[in-house]
Protein backbone atom coordinates (compact mmCIF):
# COMPACT_ATOMS: atom_id res chain seq x y z
CA UNK A 1 0.00 0.00 0.00
CA UNK A 2 1.11 3.22 -0.59
CA UNK A 3 1.30 5.94 2.04
CA UNK A 4 -1.77 8.27 0.90
CA UNK A 5 -3.64 4.87 1.35
CA UNK A 6 -2.55 4.32 4.57
CA UNK A 7 -3.44 7.79 5.49
CA UNK A 8 -6.95 7.51 3.84
CA UNK A 9 -7.65 4.72 5.83
CA UNK A 10 -6.41 5.93 8.84
CA UNK A 11 -8.61 7.95 11.39
CA UNK A 12 -7.93 11.56 10.25
CA UNK A 13 -8.10 13.71 13.73
CA UNK A 14 -9.11 17.08 13.92
CA UNK A 15 -5.15 18.55 14.32
CA UNK A 16 -4.62 16.78 11.16
CA UNK A 17 -2.63 13.78 12.94
CA UNK A 18 -3.61 10.15 12.93
CA UNK A 19 -4.54 8.70 15.91
CA UNK A 20 -7.01 6.09 18.40
CA UNK A 21 -9.42 8.45 19.01
CA UNK A 22 -12.48 6.51 17.15
CA UNK A 23 -11.35 3.31 18.20
CA UNK A 24 -11.07 4.65 21.95
CA UNK A 25 -14.51 6.04 21.74
CA UNK A 26 -15.94 2.59 20.45
CA UNK A 27 -14.68 0.84 23.01
CA UNK A 28 -15.88 3.21 25.84
CA UNK A 29 -19.45 3.74 24.24
CA UNK A 30 -19.90 -0.30 23.20
CA UNK A 31 -17.48 -2.52 24.82
CA UNK A 32 -17.26 -1.45 28.04
CA UNK A 33 -21.04 -1.44 29.07
CA UNK A 34 -21.77 -4.87 27.18
CA UNK A 35 -19.17 -5.99 29.10
CA UNK A 36 -20.52 -4.68 32.58
CA UNK A 37 -23.98 -6.16 31.52
CA UNK A 38 -22.44 -9.63 31.25
CA UNK A 39 -20.71 -9.58 34.66
CA UNK A 40 -23.79 -8.41 35.99
CA UNK A 41 -26.30 -11.12 34.97
CA UNK A 42 -23.08 -13.37 35.44
CA UNK A 43 -23.07 -12.36 38.81
CA UNK A 44 -26.68 -12.67 39.32
CA UNK A 45 -26.44 -16.21 37.86
CA UNK A 46 -24.03 -17.77 39.64
CA UNK A 47 -24.60 -16.71 42.67
CA UNK A 48 -27.66 -15.34 43.75
CA UNK A 49 -29.65 -18.27 42.50
CA UNK A 50 -27.72 -20.56 44.81
CA UNK A 51 -28.73 -18.04 47.79
CA UNK A 52 -24.81 -17.11 48.09
CA UNK A 53 -25.34 -13.47 48.77
CA UNK A 54 -21.90 -13.13 50.34
CA UNK A 55 -20.14 -14.62 47.07
CA UNK A 56 -21.85 -12.44 44.96
CA UNK A 57 -20.91 -9.73 47.03
CA UNK A 58 -16.96 -10.72 47.59
CA UNK A 59 -17.22 -10.59 43.08
CA UNK A 60 -18.83 -7.14 42.88
CA UNK A 61 -15.53 -6.00 44.93
CA UNK A 62 -13.34 -7.25 42.68
CA UNK A 63 -15.52 -6.02 39.70
CA UNK A 64 -15.31 -2.52 41.48
CA UNK A 65 -11.44 -2.90 41.77
CA UNK A 66 -11.46 -3.38 37.54
CA UNK A 67 -13.86 -0.34 36.96
CA UNK A 68 -11.51 1.90 38.75
CA UNK A 69 -8.43 0.30 37.24
CA UNK A 70 -10.51 1.07 33.45
CA UNK A 71 -11.33 4.59 34.64
CA UNK A 72 -7.87 5.52 35.25
CA UNK A 73 -7.13 3.70 31.78
CA UNK A 74 -9.06 5.66 29.83
CA UNK A 75 -9.09 8.89 32.01
CA UNK A 76 -6.53 11.81 30.86
CA UNK A 77 -4.16 12.91 33.88
CA UNK A 78 -6.58 10.69 36.18
CA UNK A 79 -3.18 9.49 37.56
CA UNK A 80 -1.55 12.88 37.77
CA UNK A 81 -4.61 14.10 39.56
CA UNK A 82 -5.49 11.26 42.06
CA UNK A 83 -1.29 11.14 43.08
CA UNK A 84 -2.28 14.87 43.96
CA UNK A 85 -4.99 14.39 46.06
CA UNK A 86 -3.74 12.00 47.93
CA UNK A 87 -0.24 14.14 48.64
CA UNK A 88 -2.72 16.90 49.76
CA UNK A 89 -3.63 14.75 52.20
CA UNK A 90 -0.38 14.33 53.88
CA UNK A 91 1.03 17.62 53.12
CA UNK A 92 -2.40 19.76 54.05
CA UNK A 93 -2.02 21.64 50.71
Amino acid sequence: MTAMALVTLAQQQPGGGLGTTGIREWMLNNLVPLLLLTVAVLLLWLGGGKGDNAGVMRRLGGVIVALAIIGLAVTTNAGANIGTWIAGLFTGG
